[in-house]
């Protein structure tokens, strides 16, 4: 991941997907708590951790706005043969939402601005 400060393009943005294989890195057994599968073309997209996590993010952004500390994005589908991730086992996983004509999203922290040290509070 990129972790240039200061650069124009901000902080990077992660799919769904990759937050969803971090969190599983993090706490393996949440997906199975949730009865969601990790993700992937060979799971029900619709139960997947990944669509959990965007769905969840998606309603708070909306609800938040730019007081949620997350912000969203459209990755487009377009011309998108398949987008491919690797487990922390080394396993791969194929995203399902490749060329079904959907977008993907993203998400990222958003920016909190440095403070000003001439201003007072």
């Amino acid at each position: 991941m990129n972790k240039e400060k200061g650069h124009h393009f901000a902080r990077p943005y992660m799919t769904a997907y990759q937050l969803a294989l971090k969190v599983h890195e993090v706490d393996p057994d949440l997906a199975d708590q949730l009865d969601k599968k990790l993700g992937g073309s060979d799971g029900d997209q619709r139960d997947s951790l990944a669509r959990y996590l965007a769905n969840q993010l998606s309603r708070r952004i909306k609800r938040q706005g730019e007081g949620f500390p997350v912000e969203g994005a459209f990755l487009s589908n377009d011309r998108v043969e398949a987008l491919q991730y690797t487990t922390s086992d080394g396993k791969s996983l194929t995203s399902s939402v490749s060329r079904t004509g959907k977008d993907l999203s993203l998400f990222r922290l958003r920016e909190t601005p440095e403070p000003d040290p001439l201003r007072h509070s």
